[in-house]
């Protein structure tokens, strides 16, 4: 199994799509371990894009992050990161493909919905910064031999 960071972006809450959005991971199979609803500092903000830092799009990108409320989950599931990163789509909103969140709910170039964390690396740094010890939970799902062919994937 393995945990990733999603955060439903400002727009993302401010266009009301939270429930659509987390839908679509929990009808997928995956399971939720941890989330809550936070406004993120400018600090925090600088922390988790510092990658993106002498970009010409941080500054703006900072103030958007820190603009509204987000909502920041902590997702498993088996190869939990690289489903995620598809069923996000491409990037760019106008460029993602239907079926995808950012293809069915975007048409942005700047606001688009959600981020997720794209490597295990980056899932336990971004996990650390959001969430505090305790505050990810980990539960046996009833329906998870439903889910998974329990003898050939978990």
């Amino acid at each position: 199994m393995e945990t990733t960071l999603l955060i439903i972006k400002p727009d993302g809450v401010q266009r009301g799509l939270c429930g659509e959005i987390i839908s679509r991971f929990e009808t997928k199979g995956l399971q939720i371990v941890g989330m809550k609803m936070m406004t993120i500092s400018e600090e925090m903000a600088n922390k988790h894009y510092a990658a993106h830092k002498e970009r010409p799009f941080f500054a703006g990108l900072v103030r958007f992050m820190t603009s509204s409320p987000v909502l920041v989950m902590a997702m498993r599931g088996v190869g939990a990161i690289e489903i995620c990163r598809k069923m996000m789509g491409a990037t760019f909103g106008s460029k993602a493909e239907p079926g995808t969140i950012r293809g069915d709910l975007g048409v942005s170039n700047s606001f688009n919905l959600i981020h997720g964390s794209d490597s295990p690396e980056a899932a336990e740094t971004e996990l650390g910064l959001f969430f505090n010890d305790g505050e990810v939970q980990s539960y046996e799902l009833a329906n998870l031999n439903w889910i998974y062919d329990a003898s050939e994937e978990l």
